[in-house]
């Protein structure tokens, strides 16, 4: 069977897209695992909550988490932190379930203050642990303050000897056997009588790291742990004082990056399923799959699959280009978690719409997408939080542009040294971007046309009827605002991404078909808010518009969809 034309993950004719060979021998050895598992094992390890004992022998067997998270220079000839590798792991092990990427997730937060730290012995510990097939834990989160770290009650207690710590951590994933748990809290500072922030590694097999439970039904371990008295020494700090808190932002900011891959994943393999059932499945003396209103469901759901993966992969090129004149990507990663996780919701929402009831059956992979897409969002900051975010940036991005070399697509074989080296997350407003109408000048059909006059009507509104004060406090209003800024953001390295790959023009107008929908509801949203006002309601209306339909081309598309039915199957 010919390999399909778009660029969806297939394990059966898996597309190494640029990894070298040792890269590639690795994540097809990561299919086979889970390919050997099979359904069966698979959705009933996570209906039963069992942990992954076989997948964690694997890691150590394969050497997958050493060679993927290691900073060159810690591990083996392999070992780098390859930002492009990454994203086939975190796609690949998503598409099997997101209890297997979770595991990956988690270590990669708990190494982050290990290798943005200063400890170099606990770096060397850590590399040695990854060896030898250990996972890790970040102790970031508490019960009462969630992500509110400016309110952490763990706390280092001078001794004697050292330091004790105490107090309590939430929703910790891997918190019941990691290697080492890197543990965010508090110290009173010396010289100055103040508190500062510390980061700091536990083993959560000492006698004073009490375990307290797994917060879900899951095979993810997300545990509640405390520490009673657990002596610390300073070869167990790994950073302390201003430089603690950038930590614990750079981290969240290089492995929020993930979720979005996950979600691909997740949104692939439920695609297979349901086309696969769809189109074997007669109602009325009909297909499935003939039903108009089930193409457009399944051509909606592709639309927002692929463009998922256009701006991801896209979105990797700036991570891996990032310097400290160029921090574009501080846009780009929240994106990514952001609006490729809520379109992953959209997708399967579609997709449940043709399934049905096959979507409730426990050892469908569908049953566990459905759950598992829904977490994602509301991981590494809330899409509320990250909207938030991305709106810092909008000023600059549409008022102030600035000149940037053109950024290549990044498939070399690279340790990706500056996520580890980065500035203090701070001066968000300061960043600027390259024009974004430069882009769309280059694009000069029916949809991305109509894209492009909402878009230059929603730039007017902002400079002709600026949020006032009031309106800039609002956070529920200037969430309304980012849900279309992000759409633009979205649709400007979608078609960077579709200049630098083979995609369809039928696909590319149908994507952006889609995004002409996603930006009127948008605009009707902002224009429902009691807080907006007249003239920015006006402008709202002027957004509103329809995309541009064309039956050849929904068809071309189609025709796609129906080319994915049968070329994969999870065996049981």
């Amino acid at each position: 069977m010919n390999p399909h034309p778009g660029i969806l993950l297939n394990p059966h004719a898996f597309d190494p897209a640029g990894l070298d060979g040792e890269s590639k021998d690795l994540m097809e050895a990561t299919i086979a695992y889970f390919e050997s598992l099979g359904k069966d094992r698979i959705t009933s390890d996570d209906n039963e909550g069992v942990w992954y004992d076989d997948f964690c022998r694997f890691l150590g067997e394969s050497g997958a988490f050493a060679t993927l998270m290691t900073p060159a220079g810690h591990g083996g000839d392999e070992a780098r932190w390859d930002t492009w590798r990454n994203c086939h792991f975190n796609e690949i092990t998503a598409f099997y379930s997101l209890g297997y990427w979770y595991a990956w997730q988690v270590s990669m937060l708990g190494l982050g203050p290990i290798w943005m730290g200063e400890n170099e012995a606990v770096k060397e510990r850590a590399a040695q642990l990854l060896s030898d097939g250990g996972i890790f834990a970040f102790g970031l989160s508490e019960q009462q303050h969630g992500a509110d770290i400016y309110s952490s009650e763990m706390r280092l207690t001078k001794t004697p000897d050292g330091y004790v710590a105490n107090g309590s951590k939430y929703y910790i994933g891997n918190g019941n056997e990691a290697a080492l748990v890197s543990v965010f809290g508090k110290v009173l500072n010396e010289v100055t009588g103040e508190d500062e922030y510390v980061f700091f590694v536990v083993e959560p097999q000492s006698d004073e790291y009490v375990l307290e439970k797994n917060t879900v039904h899951s095979p993810m371990f997300v545990s509640a742990f405390r520490l009673e008295d657990y002596p610390i020494t300073d070869a167990d700090i790994l950073v302390r004082g201003p430089e603690a808190w950038n930590v614990a932002l750079n981290t969240i900011n290089v492995c929020k990056y993930n979720l979005g891959w996950a979600s691909i994943g997740i949104g692939t393999h439920a695609m297979y399923e349901a086309i696969n059932h769809a189109g074997h499945r007669e109602l009325y003396d009909m297909l499935v799959t003939d039903f108009a209103h089930v193409r457009q469901l399944f051509v909606d759901a592709y639309a927002r699959l692929t463009a998922m993966k256009l701006f991801a992969a896209r979105a990797s090129d700036y991570m891996r280009s990032a310097s400290d004149d160029d921090r574009r990507y501080l846009l780009y990663n929240p994106m990514v978690k952001m609006k490729v996780t809520t379109e992953g919701e959209h997708v399967i929402n579609a997709l449940w719409d043709i399934i049905a009831a096959k979507g409730f059956e426990k050892d469908t992979y569908f049953n566990m997408a459905a759950r598992h897409i829904r977490a994602l969002p509301k991981l590494e900051g809330t899409v509320h939080v990250n909207i938030a975010l991305i709106v810092k940036f909008m000023p600059n991005y549409f008022f102030n542009p600035a000149e940037y070399p053109d950024v290549p697509v990044r498939r070399d074989h690279a340790h990706d040294a500056y996520l580890f080296e980065q500035a203090p997350t701070r001066g968000l407003v300061k960043i600027r971007f390259h024009d974004w109408a430069a882009t769309f000048d280059r694009f000069d059909t029916a949809n991305v046309n109509v894209f492009r006059s909402q878009v230059e009507t929603f730039r007017t509104m902002l400079e002709a009827a600026a949020p006032d004060d009031g309106q800039a406090a609002d956070i529920d209003f200037l969430l309304a605002l980012g849900e279309l800024f992000s759409l633009v953001v979205y649709g400007q390295l979608i078609l960077e991404a579709v200049e630098l790959h083979d995609i369809a023009p039928a696909t590319v107008e149908q994507i952006f078909d889609v995004l002409v929908r996603d930006f009127s509801a948008g605009a009707t949203r902002l224009h429902g808010k009691s807080t907006t006002s007249e003239k920015q309601a006006e402008f709202a209306l002027q957004m509103i518009r329809r995309p541009h339909g064309d039956q050849e081309r929904f068809t071309a598309v189609w025709d796609e969809v129906l080319a994915l039915m049968d070329t994969y199957e999870l065996a049981p």
